[in-house]
């Protein structure tokens, strides 16, 4: 079945959960505030009316060396002619990597398929990236734009990253190891080159980097190396109607990092990791030349399997603020909503707010925030902990709001464990319904206050809370096997 009709279906499924959605109104405390969407505006491109095909230029179906060329002087004469699009018509197209330049919206016809190069040395020479929140010269991402203005990947046809090949780089990637040494040093940029079999750094799949006003409209992508959509420095971001599945390892769906503006909407997403997270980079190079990730817009999107449905972490130190997602299914995921940092990064992720959110055979926790995080093996080979001990650099979550939120089945109903010298403060949870195994737990949370909401757990206990200062219950249920009670 086409991916675009595997998705309508999919869409579809999310109707019998639209009861559930018209909750209680939902009201903001000072505490989160959504005024920032009065002014909230994300300025979309737009293109002039010429329009170029690849066959003009010389494509040939089957053919990677012709189509490479002909997508590169294609996107150079578009972009040198004022702009306009170029169509990749119905066919299925391989090629080498594809660069982006301004004012050029590079458009899949129905039936189109781009199928990228299985060659590593078809993605030479290298070209600055950004990997797992550092800055290197690696291998070029299939789709790739940097410094650009007024960008789009639009239409109805599929875009195939073939990961596959680049995949086992997971298990003996020891220049991702030095990368992350790299970025702990503060070693120069233009010193940090990979781009070796040897080194195993894979690339995203589609990376943008300080553009602006960029549009990803409609396309389904399969099978990236890493993360498949991972803009960086953007404003003015748009990505809608698209659909993701990619099951390797790192393969996040939507890694929004450092960009200001942003939409995502109606999106399906089927990945092996997170499924849309925002991130600001990581550590040192983050606090030095980091930009936050501010003013986002989520809504109407479903994820399926995964690590979490949506994200913040653990590359956040520098910020992400203004927020909200609304309107999500999650079905299948690790976990539903997840917040995740730890000791050592520093950052603040403030004014959050998530609602009408609905979620269903949720392995984990269905909603988490850990500052514990400790999951990435590069870092604790690297004694991270050791390192950022007595530093004073915790990560600071606060004023965040979730609302109208129902699961239907979970390991874990909250896991909320902030940090003994940085807990999460002026958290909100109000009329929500979470059905569990296991019990909940709040620990080193300040200004915690759940209102209408009813957690229901297969476990002797509801819920724990340890360390835990001004908590308020109001309207609450909590219920447990044996021993019910109510607040």
């Amino acid at each position: 079945m086409p991916i675009l009709q595997t998705m309508d279906l999919k869409l579809q499924s999310m109707k019998p959960f639209a009861a559930l959605l018209a909750l209680a109104p939902f009201l903001c405390s000072a505490e989160t505030s959504l005024d920032w969407l009065e002014t909230f505006e994300v300025s979309e491109p737009s293109f002039p009316d010429s329009r170029y095909t690849i066959e003009q230029f010389g494509a040939q179906p089957d053919n990677k060396e012709a189509n490479t060329k002909a997508f590169r002087n294609a996107i150079q004469t578009c972009h040198e002619s004022g702009g306009g699009t170029v169509v990749v018509p119905a066919g299925v197209w391989q090629t080498g990597p594809i660069e982006l330049r301004s004012n050029v919206n590079l458009h899949l016809e129905s039936g189109a398929t781009i199928a990228f190069s299985d060659r590593f040395e078809d993605y030479l020479p290298v070209v600055l990236i950004q990997r797992g929140g550092y800055f290197c010269y690696n291998y070029a991402p299939p789709i790739y734009a940097k410094d650009c203005e007024n960008i789009a990947i639009t239409g109805a046809g599929v875009i195939d990253g073939q990961g596959q090949v680049w995949w086992p780089w997971k298990q003996n990637q020891p220049g991702m190891v030095e990368l992350f040494e790299m970025g702990k040093r503060e070693t120069p940029i233009e010193e940090r080159i990979f781009g070796t079999p040897e080194d195993g750094v894979r690339p995203p799949f589609v990376q943008f980097i300080e553009c602006k006003n960029a549009l990803i409209d409609g396309v389904s992508f399969v099978n990236g190396p890493s993360w498949n959509l991972h803009p960086v420095w953007c404003e003015n971001l748009v990505i809608r109607n698209v659909s993701i599945v990619s099951h390797g390892p790192n393969n996040d769906g939507i890694d929004i990092d450092g960009c200001r503006n942003v939409l995502i909407e109606n999106c399906y997403l089927d990945v092996g990791d997170d499924n849309i997270a925002l991130k600001s980079g990581r550590d040192e190079e983050a606090w030095r030349i980091g930009r936050p990730t501010e003013n986002v817009v989520v809504r109407n999107c479903q994820t399926k399997a995964g690590h979490g449905g949506f994200v913040i972490g653990s590359e956040m130190s520098a910020d992400v603020r203004n927020v909200l997602v609304e309107n999500c299914h999650f079905d299948g995921t690790r976990r539903g909503i997840r917040f995740k940092s730890r000791l050592g990064r520093s950052g603040i992720v403030e004014n959050v707010v998530l609602r009408n959110i609905t979620m269903e055979n949720i392995k984990g926790e269905a909603i988490i925030a850990n500052l514990h995080y400790d999951a990435e093996p590069i870092e604790r080979n690297m004694n991270y902990n050791s390192r950022a001990a007595g530093k004073k650099l915790e990560p600071t979550f606060r004023n965040i709001r979730i609302s109208g939120v129902t699961c239907l089945s979970s390991q874990i109903g909250i896991y909320i464990r902030g940090l003994d010298t940085a807990p999460i403060e002026s958290l909100v949870i109000e009329q929500v319904s979470i059905r569990s195994k296991e019990a909940s737990l709040f620990e080193n949370v300040s200004g915690l206050r759940l209102s209408g909401t009813a957690l229901y757990s297969e476990s002797p206990l509801s819920y724990r809370s340890v360390g835990t200062a001004k908590v308020e219950f109001e309207n609450s249920t909590f219920t447990s096997n044996v021993n019910p009670k109510a607040n």
